[in-house]
């Protein structure tokens, strides 16, 4: 089994590190990333399974965005978790089906690769839902906060 280490995180900090990361690969895909994250946002979790799980997020949007739009993460605490949502505008029209698949394998299959940053966030503790509403794509992810 992944050796998992949970403990209080920033995650605001995570995400400007994720920005800073991907600013080249985002500028070349002609996209914008609008980050809306409190500093001080904290979660619990385990930072190397978490940066994976939004590096595998941002990587998607770099590859299936329309250029020219942007890319939002948005960060907001509740009473016990904070809810993320990570929200591109897919090139092509999206089928709820083509991204969820009906085993890991398809998912797999349809070059989204989303059931490994799934298993990810359910390590750490949350779970990650994808909702896609035309050429709307959105992965929210359910953290615990410490």
């Amino acid at each position: 089994a992944m050796l998992v280490n949970r403990i209080p995180m920033d995650l605001a900090e995570l995400l400007s590190q994720c920005g800073a990361e991907y600013g080249e690969r985002l500028a070349t895909a002609q996209l914008e990333l609008v980050t809306d994250c409190q500093t001080g946002t904290q979660v619990l979790a385990d930072g190397r399974l978490l940066w994976r799980v939004f590096d595998n997020l941002l990587s998607n949007a770099c590859k299936y965005s329309q250029p020219g739009t942007r890319v939002y993460i948005t960060a907001e605490p509740t009473q016990e978790q904070v809810l993320v949502q990570v929200k591109n505008i897919s090139r092509e029209v999206l089928m709820e089906r083509f991204v969820r698949g009906d085993s890991s394998r398809t998912a797999e299959g349809s070059g989204l690769g989303l059931s490994i940053a799934k298993s990810l966030v359910e390590l750490n503790g949350g779970k990650l839902e994808l909702a896609i509403d035309g050429d709307l794509f959105k992965a929210i992810l359910t953290l615990a906060k410490p």
